[in-house]
């Protein structure tokens, strides 16, 4: 099969990747106004936190989302959130200047750092 122009990314795509992350980073920034068990030391911190975080995501998460899944189906998919929780707080380990204080603290960060992300991402991005 030859590759056709829609495979290879566009520069719409590259600005909508860019400007996904900033709303990502502008979420994980905001948690520690919200939480005050989640520590942000600066910008750069949050911008390195939001795409490993990002990256996790996409590589680590669906392993373990399927590794779990009969837990996440005996506990009605209530497991996502300690998936959630887990990946959060493995990003807050790798990524110095994020620092989440516990298990809990992650869960819950997670949990509003999605809810922020995906109110800005519907306010700023269309289709």
């Amino acid at each position: 099969m030859l590759p056709t122009e829609r495979d290879s990314p566009t520069r719409n795509d590259l600005i909508r990747w860019v400007v996904v992350w900033l709303i990502n980073t502008i979420a994980l920034f905001s948690l520690p106004y919200l939480m005050s068990s989640i520590t942000i030391s600066s910008f750069g911190a949050a911008l390195v936190a939001a795409l490993v975080l990002g990256l996790i995501n996409a590589l680590i998460r669906p392993a373990l989302v399927l590794l779990t899944l009969p837990v996440t189906v005996m506990t009605l998919g209530l497991f996502i959130f300690v998936i959630n929780g887990l990946m959060f707080w493995l990003v807050s380990n790798l990524v110095s200047g994020f620092h989440v204080a516990g298990f809990w603290s992650a869960v819950g960060g997670a949990l509003l750092y999605s809810i922020i992300s995906w109110a800005l991402s519907t306010l700023l991005l269309k289709n």
